[in-house]
């Protein structure tokens, strides 16, 4: 039954063009703002080590202790995140994600170059020192938390959505799309960071970072703003979800009310 909801759904919004796919000009704003998003991400993912390694260069504690504190809040916050996805609107999550992936990338460019000018903190104001790697680690822990709910959204819902009612091959294409953004922003990326840290400075590319943040956000909301208002299935599709979420907290709610059900569920509470 719910899956004739959702290819009924599919087939109401006007997602055709002339060839019978779905609109071009669309998913070309879905594909430029996927890859503006992606594009910093995988800046900042490069560039991080090379950051702390800079600002301590005898050690390595502080590269790992980022790529500690970025793998425990994806691994331990991950669910939280796709729970959060699942229940509010996509708009709110659009919203959600932009606002705080692009501030904490701003707030952690900020931050480490605050940490590579002033590369003597440590023994002036440790203080200071340690506050800013606080700084950073929680920051860049927020946008790779960002970047999950970015992922789970227009990944595994705005494009089975826009796909549904459709053939087959149409998924599959766009989702090739999608992946090859990801794959030429995790190869060139990199060498763009590099280039910039090489031939300009290691505070140039932190600036950099957080600038591009700054200004790639506003075309980043606008870009898949227009593709969700030109796709009314995707409203569609939002608040159908959201009834579902409802529906299922009404119905655990219902169950362990009961108290017939609470014996069943929890025999060892007497």
């Amino acid at each position: 039954m719910e899956r004739e909801d959702e290819v009924g759904i599919g087939q109401l919004a006007p997602l055709l063009d002339g060839s019978g796919g779905v609109d071009a000009s669309l998913l070309r704003r879905l594909y430029v703002g996927h890859f503006l998003a992606r594009w910093g991400a995988r800046m900042w993912e490069f560039s991080v080590g090379l950051y702390m390694i800079r600002i301590w260069p005898d050690s390595l504690l502080l590269t790992a202790i980022y790529g500690v504190v970025e793998a425990s809040a994806v691994a331990v916050l991950g669910p939280m995140v796709g729970a959060v996805v699942d229940r509010l609107t996509y708009l709110q999550v659009l919203s959600l994600w932009l606002l705080v992936q692009s501030l904490s990338f701003i707030v952690a460019g900020v931050a480490v170059t605050g940490l590579l000018i002033y590369n003597g903190l440590a023994t002036t104001s440790f203080p200071a020192f340690i506050a800013l790697v606080v700084v950073t680690n929680v920051s860049g822990a927020l946008a790779a938390l960002s970047t999950l709910a970015g992922t789970i959204l227009i990944e595994r819902e705005w494009v089975v959505v826009i796909s549904g009612g459709h053939p087959p091959a149409v998924l599959t294409k766009i989702n090739s799309v999608i992946r090859r953004i990801d794959l030429s922003c995790k190869l060139l990326a990199p060498v763009l960071s590099g280039f910039v840290i090489s031939f300009v400075s290691m505070q140039a590319s932190a600036a950099a970072l957080a600038l591009w943040n700054l200004a790639a956000v506003w075309l980043q909301y606008w870009l898949f703003f227009s593709v969700y208002a030109g796709l009314p299935v995707l409203s569609e599709s939002s608040q159908l979800s959201r009834r579902r979420a409802a529906a299922a907290d009404e119905e655990t709610v219902h169950v362990e009310s009961n108290p017939l059900h609470r014996m069943f569920l929890y025999p060892c509470i007497s």
